[in-house]
């Protein structure tokens, strides 16, 4: 019932887009009633979700355009990531919609931004996670074009961060998802794990264990889900503890804690 009001009010409120918006509110709000949500507030959760949804990947098209095209390694990229999070197909089809709106040439970012702090900015942990899955795109072909780190910074000091912390927030990430690989320098390897989480050989082991500790609550589906990122867009979060995890016991193995 609620995905017709959902169309209904979103294609007067803001035309085609405001409709589509519309539905998958609507959509999440009758999944949320069908299972009973206790005292969650399904309109604001919900809300949260599409809003993320239409954020990311409008901002991941913004980003396959930054340099000035989009090439097919980076359309095979983004397919690669669909597939990857096992979308819906509903999901995927907005998705789709959403890039293309982000690449267009003519399209406006700051009514993005703007939208997306009003429902979501108020919550820490989804807009740095947010963040990690632009960077997580950005460094799918292996290097940052100038212009994607430039965009990358402007998001973030949109979402509230200051330069100092986009760069912690960017070695973590770089670090969290080169350490998979296994370097095969053992002292690169223990300085990439300090760097994904965001601590430094210096730090104490309390220190360590608080920001592993922290990190791992962040990115915990239970946490994500209820401030609002989609089911189906936990698997990045997931690889990324995963990483958090390799980094954590070879830096527990290297000091014996």
């Amino acid at each position: 019932m609620f995905k017709f009001i959902g169309v209904i009010s979103g294609f007067f409120l803001f035309g085609f887009f405001g409709a589509i918006l519309g539905y998958i509110v609507g959509v999440f709000i009758d999944r949320v009633r069908a299972l009973g949500a206790g005292g969650m507030n399904p309109l604001t959760n919900a809300l949260r979700q599409a809003v993320f949804l239409e954020t990311l990947f409008t901002l991941m098209g913004k980003l396959a355009k930054a340099d000035g095209q989009i090439s097919q390694v980076e359309i095979d990229h983004v397919e690669q990531f669909i597939q990857k999070l096992g979308m819906t197909t509903e999901h995927r089809t907005l998705a789709i919609a959403w890039f293309k709106k982000g690449a267009d040439q003519a399209f406006e970012i700051e009514p993005t931004y703007r939208r997306f702090m009003s429902v979501c900015g108020h919550t820490k942990d989804l807009k740095q996670v947010l963040l990690v899955y632009l960077i997580v795109i950005a460094l799918a072909d292996g290097h940052f074009h100038p212009a994607e780190e430039a965009l990358l910074t402007e998001i973030a000091s949109h979402l509230g961060y200051d330069q100092a912390g986009f760069k912690q927030l960017m070695d973590m990430v770089l670090n969290q998802s080169r350490f998979g690989g296994q370097q095969a320098n053992p002292a690169e390897a223990l300085e990439g794990a300090y760097m994904a989480l965001g601590v430094s050989k210096d730090s104490t082991d309390q220190e360590i264990k608080r920001a592993y500790r922290k990190l791992m609550n962040q990115y915990h589906p239970d946490k994500l889900m209820g401030q609002g990122v989609p089911e189906d867009m936990i698997a990045v979060a997931t690889e990324q503890a995963k990483e958090i995890q390799l980094a954590y016991d070879l830096i527990k193995k290297n000091r014996n804690i």
